[in-house]
This record gives C-alpha cells, sequence and structure tokens, in this order.
C-alpha cells in the first residue's frame, strides 16, 4: 500500500468519524427540541371511561409524531383549586402545551394561562378562553341518542334510566338526547334520571343504577365514568350501555353498545398546530360523528338488524350533515315547544340546554 493510499484512507475514516459525530448531535439537538406536552385527568386512567378515552388519545399523539414530542400526564386531580397548583408545576417541568380534560379545570386554567403567556393551554368541555387558550370539546349527546334509538327498541317497560353525573347542560342535554333517541323508535318512553353529584364515583353510580331498576327501568345509561352501572345491569339481568370508551367486557350480557369518545384526531390535530407554529388560541371546538369522534360501537346481537340499520341511518346522517338530532318540533316536559317545527338547534341553543325535554321525569336540579 503506498503512502498516498494511506493518506487517502485515513482521511475517510475520518470524515466517516466527523459525519457519524455531526449526525449525532443533529439527533441530540432533535430530541432536545421535542414539544412537551401535558394532560391532566380528573380520574384514573384505569381501562374503560372518559380518562381512559383521553388517554388513548395521548397515545394517538405519541404514535403520530414519535421523538418529536414528549407527553406525560398526571391523573386524579379534582376540580378546583388543586389542579392550579398541577397547571403550575407542569409549566415548570418545561410543559409548553397542556390539555385539562374535564369542565372544572377551566377557571384554575384560565387564572394561570393570564400568567404564562408562552405556554398554551386547551381546556376540554368548558367555554372561556384566552390568547393562549382554547376549548375543545366532543358531542357526546350524538352518541346518547344512537344509544337511545337502541335502547327504545329493546326495553319491554318502556322505562329507560340515567345515571347523570353534575348537573350542568352538557349531562342535560345528552339525557334529552337519549330519549329522544328512544322516542324515534317507541314513543311510549319515559326517562327517569338519579344524580350521584360527581364524574367518577363507583359505589353511588351502583347506587343509583339500582334505583332507576328498583322504579321499573330495564335500560340503564349513564353520563359517569366508571363501568359501575354496566355492571349493576349485568347482577340485574337487564340491559345497559357502556360510556366513554367500550366497555363490554364488563358486562357481556347487560352490554347493549358502547357511545364512545375518540380523542386522538383533536389531540393530534392540536399538537401538530403546535409543532408547525399554527396554534391559536381563543377558538372553540366541537367534534362529532362528522370528525371522527364519536360513535356507538360493540352493538350486542340481541340488537335485531332492523335497529342496527336504523343506527347506521343516523350515523351516516351526522356525518353527511343531513341529519340533526335537535329538529323541531321538540317539546319541554310541561309539553309547551321549545324548538320549533321545521328549526334545527344552533349551538348556542344546545350550549344553554337546562330543562328535560317530554318525557324525561323528575325536576332539573334548581341552579342549574
Amino acid at each position: 500500500m503506498t503512502q498516498q493510499t494511506k493518506r487517502s484512507l485515513i482521511k475517510l475514516a475520518v470524515a466517516s468519524l466527523l459525519a457519524a459525530s455531526a449526525a449525532g448531535l443533529a439527533t441530540t439537538a432533535v430530541a432536545a427540541e421535542s414539544l412537551k406536552v401535558a394532560f391532566v385527568y380528573i380520574g384514573p386512567v384505569g381501562d374503560a371511561g372518559w380518562t381512559y378515552a383521553h388517554d388513548q388519545g395521548r397515545k394517538a399523539v405519541e404514535a403520530k409524531f414519535g421523538d418529536k414530542v414528549k407527553t406525560t400526564f398526571v391523573e386524579k386531580i379534582p376540580e378546583g383549586p388543586d389542579a392550579e397548583r398541577v397547571f403550575r408545576d407542569l409549566i415548570g417541568q418545561g410543559n409548553t402545551l397542556i390539555f385539562g380534560t374535564t369542565f372544572g379545570y377551566m377557571e384554575p386554567m384560565l387564572k394561570v394561562a393570564k400568567s404564562v403567556k408562552n405556554v398554551k393551554f386547551e381546556h376540554g368541555t368548558g367555554f372561556k378562553t384566552a390568547p393562549n387558550m382554547r376549548t375543545y370539546d366532543s358531542r357526546t349527546y350524538e352518541g346518547a341518542y344512537l344509544a337511545g334509538v337502541v335502547a327504545g327498541s329493546m326495553t319491554k317497560s318502556n322505562v329507560l334510566g340515567v345515571v347523570g353525573s353534575i348537573p350542568i347542560p352538557e349531562v342535560i342535554r345528552n339525557i334529552n338526547s337519549f330519549t329522544l333517541g328512544a322516542q324515534s323508535v317507541n314513543p311510549k318512553i319515559t326517562t327517569k334520571v338519579v344524580w350521584v353529584n360527581g364524574w367518577f364515583d363507583p359505589p353511588k353510580e351502583t347506587e343509583g343504577a339500582q334505583a332507576l331498576i328498583n322504579q321499573g327501568a330495564d335500560v340503564l345509561f349513564q353520563n359517569t365514568d366508571s363501568s359501575a352501572v354496566l355492571q349493576t345491569a349485568e347482577k340485574a339481568g337487564k340491559y345497559a350501555f357502556g360510556w366513554d370508551s367500550d366497555m363490554s367486557k364488563f358486562g357481556p350480557n347487560a352490554h347493549l353498545a358502547s357511545a364512545v369518545i375518540n380523542w386522538g384526531p383533536y389531540y393530534t390535530k392540536a399538537t401538530g398546530e403546535a409543532l408547525d407554529g399554527k396554534w391559536k388560541g381563543g377558538t372553540q371546538s366541537w367534534w362529532g360523528v362528522k370528525e371522527g369522534a364519536i360513535d356507538l360501537v360493540s352493538l350486542s346481537p340481541k340488537v335485531s338488524a332492523e335497529t342496527k340499520k336504523k343506527v347506521d341511518e343516523v350515523k351516516a346522517g351526522l356525518k353527511a350533515g343531513s341529519f340533526s338530532i335537535w329538529k323541531g318540533p321538540v317539546l319541554g316536559q310541561d309539553g309547551k315547544e321549545v324548538l320549533p317545527a321545521g328549526k334545527v338547534a344552533d349551538d348556542k341553543f344546545l350550549l344553554g340546554i337546562n330543562f328535560y325535554v317530554k318525557g324525561v321525569e323528575g325536576s332539573v336540579p334548581s341552579g342549574k
């Protein structure tokens, strides 16, 4: 081997080492610039329900963006002042995009957003915004209506029961929509409601479900976060639905279907906007069947082909925008028209619902 050849090989080796070193530095730089994204949950992640569904959305963010993001979550954070402490702690850890996933985080998040303006805040189910804070929600009432279609076709007593969480418009709207869906296939339907005044409280949810069964309800629905209602129906030989996520495994005999939320589409969109520098605060998003955020899944074999066809037709209409759940005439509990014939409710109307439709028994808790 000549000296010139040796020198050429040495130069080549050095060049390779420099290139590898540069690539390593570039990789390190990319990793250092990963967007830190945090999620704050009201309940435990568990294996079903509201918080579980949100965490599936977080995992969708990781799957889509890989090492461009670094996600973290904090679970079982109560609504109220403690949430503010958690938000500030997450900011201290370097998170610059924070999702708060329950209504009661609104005021604490707004307070923090106003004082820390270089962080992007996303509030789930709320209505207040700021230049660096926006809201997002899912049209859960669409899933409730679809479940109602199934419930109305399966009941023998014509009495449905709902275990309600907290009497805010979101939950009242779901109870009404469930009832309207049931009445669309069975006009004789009446709905009884028991409130547990909490989002996740399995013992109270169980008590509420049993109380409804004792009052003659043979199909149960819920706007609470655990699988307790379905499990209670299973033990009692009644029917029920999963809520927020697929709960079929918790009551295979009782389960008629699960009204599920898919947060993945919104969470990946929001994170992508933050990565691309296109994120804008002060806005509100409300996604449903049309955007792939809401669905009714795992329909029981006990549900008739005719009912399944009806469910598919409603889904298709919601996706295409040709079907409206809240289209008049809609009557209030007292029989008076709350939505005139032919009129379609706008979002302002839907967001302010604080009344029961005809067929729902009892009264909306005062002060709501």
